[in-house]
């Protein structure tokens, strides 16, 4: 009989489960990384089924690595430096906060104070992952809050790569050894944050020139193969050097890469690219602490796990709004920055094995820390949702307050989703709708622009949209498959909606939701093949456009315009050679 290997096995096993239980969590109104999670609990239980927990740890570091790495093309080095005046505090508080509180937990378990000093430091780290699917769900990846969380979480990082260097030292001292020369800490201390800064100026001399050049070069060979490619590589293998050479996290690595790569017209097309394979490698992460957890910590340490879950998710929280008003800024921005860093994840775990490798952290130290990371994974959605309402009843009662008169239908076309920016609708009206500014969206938004007709666009490349507007054209930025952004165009004052995106699974979903809004309005939208021609009608289209129909009516009218039929032309064109155009 034939052998799958295990990276076969553990990949397959882990998607198909994932995305089963995934399915199951969203009919039921969960969000589907509970799925995930649930999908590794169960693989962890029939170890049989041969998925290998080794294994799926390090694919969940490449969807890791890949999502930083679209997060830096969406960021710059200016909106991280304009945020470290609340960045850097704030991650300090919350570290000073859950430490302490973690060390307490520890010694009323009898443990030593090395081993509460690990645990309380694993837990004031949040989980990469989770923190960007959070604002990434709900467009606050590049908001002012967006950017005030990523810069904390840069700076944890940052500190957690310290704090692993330093660690041993660090053990030893709360266990009565000998201290360790204070000239060798700062040795490396000095060595750690000289490789930090080493890397930071490669990055933005060598990399803001390599990395875009690179990607421009390979644009030109017109093969989107070697252009995906070229995107990958440019993810892992500067994530790979920064962890080989400069002893700087994966993600940390793959995070400056595409920052730098930001800046280039390409970043667009390369956050595309690494896109499917970023959200599999990432679904891939929960499969793996799903794995990793051990539910007999829940029967014989209940109120410890309880614990755990309060510090995370009260302490952290308690600290990160405390930070966020002190330095002005409003308490819908606390809370919702508070949400966001009230759970645990990857770090904690690195923490977490080191301390058993030093033989410091016992075993229910790390099976308290995986409890929390589960737990407060599950709620992390769970405490958004509540936001959600508990704004809306505010908002709403305001409004009631305000104006007595107002309709509960009027309050409820009020209220405010703090956690989701609110998006205005459009004043515009006998307006062209266009989505997708690309190739196509540029050409027909200019051929419409230069005869006078009004055009309002919503396309998924902030700069995009932001140059735009700065032009004085009406754009917004976000996807136009989310029922809250194609509302924003008030289609039922528009005369016509132009869907121009290349994703034909996207536009159909566009178009759907167009139809229910405006049932009357013409939609036009683009296709790539006869299935995705039947797809777009049946959602609604009123016609779709295929290139390459499109180019052979061209030529076809370039062969009518020849004196002789076109019969003739074509049955000559092999002996004639091409037809140019006069």
């Amino acid at each position: 009989m034939l052998h799958v290997p295990p990276l076969v096995s553990t990949l397959t096993i882990g998607l198909v489960l994932a995305f089963s239980l995934g399915l199951v969590a969203h009919r039921l109104k969960f969000p589907p990384l509970v799925g995930y999670l649930v999908a590794g609990i169960v693989i962890g239980f029939a170890p049989a089924v041969g998925a290998d927990q080794n294994i799926a740890n390090q694919l969940s570091e490449v969807g890791v690595i890949l999502l930083l790495f679209g997060v830096g093309l969406h960021f710059s080095l200016q909106d991280l430096l304009s945020v470290r005046a609340i960045a850097i505090p704030g991650a300090i508080a919350q570290g000073l906060i859950a430490t302490p509180l973690g060390m307490a937990v520890g010694w009323a378990l009898g443990w030593s104070p090395a081993a509460g000093f690990i645990f309380g430091l694993s837990l004031s780290v949040a989980s990469t992952v989770v923190l960007l699917r959070m604002l990434q769900e709900r467009r606050l990846l590049e908001t002012e809050r967006g950017k005030i969380t990523i810069g904390w979480l840069i700076v944890q990082d940052i500190a957690m790569v310290l704090a692993l260097v330093l660690l041993p030292a660090i053990t030893g001292l709360f266990q009565g050894e000998a201290p360790p020369d204070l000239s060798v800490m700062l040795r490396q201390v000095a060595e750690v944050v000289g490789k930090l800064l080493v890397f930071t100026l490669a990055m933005l001399v060598v990399g803001k020139k390599l990395i875009p050049a690179l990607l421009h070069y390979v644009a030109h060979t017109g093969s989107r193969e070697l252009f995906r490619l070229a995107v990958l590589s440019i993810a892992l293998g500067f994530a790979f050097l920064a962890a080989e050479l400069f002893g700087v996290s994966l993600a940390l690595g793959a995070f400056f890469a595409g920052m730098v790569l930001s800046e280039s017209q390409l970043s667009q097309q390369a956050a595309t690219e690494s896109l499917p394979l970023r959200d599999a490698f990432a679904v891939l992460f929960f499969v793996s602490v799903g794995m990793l957890f051990h539910p007999a910590i829940m029967i014989d340490a209940p109120l410890a796990v309880l614990a755990t879950v309060v510090i995370i998710i009260i302490g952290k929280s308690l600290a990160a709004f405390a930070v966020v008003r002190l330095f002005g800024q409003s308490s819908d921005t606390g809370l919702m920055i508070s949400a966001s860093l009230a759970q645990i994840g990857e770090f904690s775990f690195i923490l977490a094995s080191l301390g058993l490798a030093l033989g410091v952290l016992p075993n229910e130290g790390r099976d308290l820390i995986l409890a929390g990371a589960i737990i407060t994974i599950l709620l992390n959605p769970l405490l958004f949702g509540a936001l959600d309402r508990y704004f809306a009843r505010r908002d709403q009662t305001r409004a009631e307050e305000a104006a007595p008169e107002a309709t509960e239908e009027e309050g409820d076309e009020k209220e405010a989703t703090p956690t989701r920016e609110p998006i205005p609708e459009t004043a515009l009206t006998d307006h062209v709708v266009l989505i997708g500014h690309g190739r196509v969206g540029r050409y027909v938004s200019k051929q419409l622009l230069e005869k006078g007709i009004p055009v309002y666009i919503v396309e998924d490349n902030a700069e995009d949209a932001a140059e735009l507007n700065a032009n004085g054209i009406e754009a917004l930025h976000g996807n136009a498959a989310d029922p809250e952004v194609i509302k924003s165009a008030n289609l039922g004052q528009a005369r016509c909606l132009l869907v121009a995106i290349p994703d034909a699974f996207e536009g159909g979903q566009v178009v759907e939701q167009a139809r229910a809004i405006n049932p009357k309005l013409r939609i036009v939208a683009r296709a790539h093949s006869e299935a995705e021609i039947d797809h777009l009608a049946k959602h609604g289209a009123d016609f779709v456009v295929m290139g390459e129909h499109e180019i052979g009516k061209a030529m076809l009218g370039e062969l009518n315009g020849l004196k002789r039929p076109v019969t003739d032309a074509m049955a000559s064109m092999a002996t004639a050679g091409p037809i140019r155009g006069r």
